[in-house]
């Protein structure tokens, strides 16, 4: 079945219309189905303004839907996605509020995080979201939230509900990748891996600094070494410290 918005059978007049170039001014004809069209006058092409991308900002049949995504669009796609994996990690962990919570923080300082140390935030945040997301089973297997059980049994799962949501395949493997050893970093690693990593560690700290006490000393020494990015480190030092 054809999608009824890109069926030409139920257009009307207003199915083509002209915009401004945003660079020269000049008319552009668009068609409502053109994600992007390319001035004839200067040559810049650009998105739809009117196009309403609804679904085919997640859809994964979107490109075969409406043709090649425009970059407007496709930065919308990985946008909107980290978004759904929050739901669908939401949806998996059921009432376990405390590992809802403990994710949701995580996301919120990686996201603090990359915005001064850059990455991928769609991967970044969908690690984030993800990243504990093997606990469940570590427990019912093996009888122990272990890091090991985690970072062994998180991957399938991680890549299930990526491959759900439609998420690129470059995106599903390095999630999943930084979800089966997010507890131990490599002597080489990713930036987006360093940001989640520090993003994890700043919210454990916090969460065993509430329940007892960590000393000055330790702490101290934890902020100096233990962080893997100067914004990581900084983050760590305005939550643990304050």
């Amino acid at each position: 079945m054809k999608c009824p918005g890109q069926d030409t059978q139920y257009w009307n007049k207003d199915a083509i219309y002209e915009v401004r170039c945003p660079e020269c001014g000049k008319d552009v004809e668009f068609f409502k189905d053109d994600t992007a069209r390319k001035c004839e006058h200067c040559g810049h092409r650009f998105a739809n303004p009117k196009m309403d991308f609804g679904c085919a900002a997640y859809c994964k049949y979107a490109k075969q839907c409406v043709g090649d995504l425009a970059p407007e669009l496709l930065a919308g796609q990985d946008n909107l996605l980290k978004d759904r994996v929050a739901v669908e990690m939401k949806r998996y962990f059921k009432r376990d509020f405390r590992r809802i919570g403990h994710a949701t923080r995580v996301a919120r300082y990686a996201e603090r995080i990359a915005q001064t140390e850059g990455g991928d935030m769609a991967i970044i945040l969908s690690a984030a979201y993800l990243h504990d997301i093997g606990i469940h089973e570590a427990e019912r297997k093996h009888n122990s939230s272990g890091a090991v059980y985690q970072e062994q049994e998180g991957p399938p799962i991680a890549r299930q509900i990526l491959e759900k949501l439609g998420a690129r395949a470059d995106l599903i493997e390095e999630v999943c990748d930084i979800v089966g050893h997010h507890h131990h970093p490599r002597p080489e690693e990713t930036l987006n891996f360093k940001v989640l990593y520090d993003a994890d560690l700043i919210t454990n700290l916090e969460e065993q600094h509430k329940e007892k006490p960590i000393a000055p000393e330790k702490l101290a020494r934890l902020l100096q070494k233990a962080f893997l990015t100067p914004a990581g480190r900084k983050e760590a030092e305005g939550v643990l410290l304050n």
